[in-house]
């Protein structure tokens, strides 16, 4: 399935940013040193992924080439 591959952890260059897909709709993303800064609920279509905070705060990203673009930041997959 197309979903699952990208479930799993995504974070930015430097480290800062660990964005986490769970395989239940769920995603959780650590900035810093605050793990679960954010959380939600997330739906994949194709390449491009919806959020919905568990605040009530929308956002969206793309799957391009292996690279995740969601709010200005550029993600990579973590290798197992």
């Amino acid at each position: 399935m197309e979903k699952d591959q990208h479930i799993g952890v995504w974070v930015t260059k430097d480290g800062y940013i660990r964005h986490e897909f769970l395989p239940n709709g769920r995603y959780d993303e650590a900035r810093g040193n605050k793990k679960s800064a954010y959380t939600g609920f997330y739906t994949i279509r194709g390449k491009h992924v919806e959020y919905l905070d568990d605040t009530g705060f929308i956002a969206d990203g793309d799957f391009e080439d292996g690279v995740f673009y969601h709010a200005g930041m550029v993600l990579y997959k973590e290798s197992a």
